[in-house]
């Protein structure tokens, strides 16, 4: 396709070139029709005579030669200080004696520009993946809140009104300093690698009894839908390592994974849901109790599967990977 500035796209230069070669015209008459140079006439004329209509196509600019480009060894040596001791572009311009722009852009190039996209404990490039239909591998984890007091919590009213509401809120445990606790909530969430169809649930624990449980209702919803579960992913939490947790997997005919330890971007797509859980539900508004915010939750998941744009999914819902039937999704 044509740069966004240039004056003459294939079709127009197919017309330019065929008036001078096939009708005759010169090439300042023609140039001046067209509102380009007699140059540049001539060059798309000269083509036209040697290739024909198919030379008039786009082509790279990319020169075939590139005597300056960086040397394969060269690279290799900026990757390998990138990866091994985590420098930034000046540091290792010093140490190889290049300039920092040059450094850059070849990071930039092997997409290791930004340390966010190197794995702390291999030092190698992150790599995403996609299991290739619904229920290949699905996700589980456990994300906690702090329980909101009664009148508000701390977070739009202050610390000061947030911890007199605590004191006022009625049947709160307290600790060894007589101060009122209010609790965590404990949402345990499981999401859908391929179509991001999320399922999540409330809950006061995230004992072995409570996410076996929750991964049972949860397999139940997702076949609601048409997709049988084969894989699991966990971190390693006690619940998931528990004789309980491999039992359910083994009734259910699901085989359980984990991730390796302190990689918890292996579990990322999950890791990501509970941010965007975080902003869409347990802080988007005020709520002025902790029963206000569990009677929100359940609807929360539902716009977010159904209504929701997600980059993943093509700016779709994520239900749409599922079904995209008529009305299926109001």
């Amino acid at each position: 396709m044509s740069h966004p500035n240039a004056t003459l796209t294939p079709r127009t230069r197919l017309r330019l070139a065929q008036l001078i070669v096939e009708q005759g015209w010169t090439c300042t008459a023609a140039a001046k029709m067209f509102m380009v140079a007699a140059k540049t006439a001539a060059t798309w004329a000269d083509r036209y005579r040697r290739e024909g209509a198919a030379g008039m196509a786009d082509r790279s600019c990319r020169p075939h030669h590139s005597p300056a480009k960086t040397s394969p060894a060269l690279v290799r040596q900026i990757v390998r200080l990138r990866w091994r001791q985590r420098l930034g572009p000046v540091q290792i311009a010093g140490r190889l004696a290049l300039p920092a722009s040059t450094v850059h852009a070849v990071l930039t190039r092997c997409r290791i520009n930004q340390l966010s996209r190197i794995d702390r404990v291999t030092a190698e490039p992150l790599r995403c993946y996609e299991h290739d239909h619904p229920g290949s591998l699905i996700h589980v984890d456990v994300t906690k809140f702090g329980n909101i007091p009664d009148g508000g919590g701390h977070r739009y009213l202050g610390r000061q009104q947030g911890a007199r509401n605590k004191r006022a809120t009625p049947g709160l445990p307290r600790n060894a300093y007589r101060n009122p606790r209010t609790g965590t909530a404990f949402v345990h969430t499981v999401l859908d690698d391929h179509s991001r169809v999320a399922y999540a649930e409330i809950h006061p624990d995230e004992t072995a009894a409570t996410a076996t449980a929750v991964l049972r209702r949860a397999v139940a919803w997702f076949a609601n839908l048409g997709v049988t579960v084969e894989r699991v992913l966990s971190d390693n939490g006690s619940a998931y390592r528990s004789h309980a947790w491999r039992d359910t997997c083994t009734e259910l005919g699901i085989t359980p994974k984990r991730t390796r330890p302190y990689r918890p971007h292996t579990n990322g797509k999950l890791e990501r849901f509970h941010r965007t859980l975080t902003e869409g539900w347990a802080y988007t508004r005020f709520y002025p109790s902790e029963t206000l915010r569990r009677t929100a939750l359940p609807g929360w998941p539902h716009f977010y599967n159904h209504h929701r744009p997600h980059s993943s999914t093509g700016g779709k819902p994520p239900i749409t990977r599922l079904t995209n039937l008529p009305g299926h999704h109001s």
